[in-house]
């Protein structure tokens, strides 16, 4: 596409699919419209980067769609002093709004492949507040903690206790939570030491997250 082409497609995108998804945000808006999504697809499906879908990116992973990015990053209310923990780096995209939000963001990711292609990226757009890991994050990143927002870019069957106790006091965790076909994306809030507030934000589905911790099942 050529330049204009793209501004016109970016502008849509917020528009039409954001804007109408409840994401009202003007800073929220406003780093959509200047982080550039396109850059962070791979090169055959470039010309679907702002199309309403989720976009494979290898290793049987999808990129998650513009809306959902966008909620996401509207629900957190991140700040310039907030310490933040992606679980699930994926193409980096997500990485690149935190950030610029952010004070920090570590960022973990199973797949080798994805969390180097996503440093390229990341680096190639001046973000270097990021430090990416190659690691299973489905019990969190103790590591780090605490952490003043946490999120889970894949959906959690159960959501996992110890990730809530990562949080520092007023940190917020992002997860979608449930399985198929009704999850409930999630937001909890650690109120004090042993306090947390939890509230469902809206209804949706995302894929599941490798190695999700999932619900002792019962067997008669």
């Amino acid at each position: 596409m050529m330049h204009k082409d793209v501004e016109q497609a970016r502008f849509n995108m917020i528009e039409q699919q954001i804007r109408t998804w409840e994401v009202l945000d003007a800073r929220v808006l406003d780093l959509l419209s200047q982080v550039p999504r396109e850059d962070f697809v791979p090169e055959q499906y470039r010309g679907l980067a702002f199309a309403d879908l989720e976009i494979p990116i290898g290793a049987g992973q999808q990129m998650l769609s513009p809306k959902m990015e966008g909620r996401i990053v509207q629900a957190l209310e991140i700040s310039k002093t907030d310490r933040v923990l992606e679980i699930g780096t994926g193409s980096g995209y997500l990485t690149a709004l935190l950030a610029t939000l952010a004070k920090e963001v570590i960022s973990l990711e199973i797949h080798a492949d994805l969390s180097v292609a996503a440093q390229r990226k990341l680096q190639q757009h001046g973000i270097h507040n990021v430090n990416l890991e190659i690691a299973d994050g489905s019990q969190g990143w103790a590591t780090g903690a605490p952490y003043d927002v946490i999120v889970f870019t894949g959906s959690l069957p159960l959501l996992p206790v110890i990730a809530e106790q990562q949080l520092a006091t007023n940190g917020r965790l992002f997860a979608v939570v449930g399985e198929g076909p009704a999850m409930e994306a999630t937001m909890i809030r650690r109120v004090s030491a042993d306090s947390f507030r939890r509230d469902v934000l809206f209804e949706t589905a995302l894929p599941p997250l490798e190695n999700a911790p999932h619900p002792t099942r019962f067997e008669f």
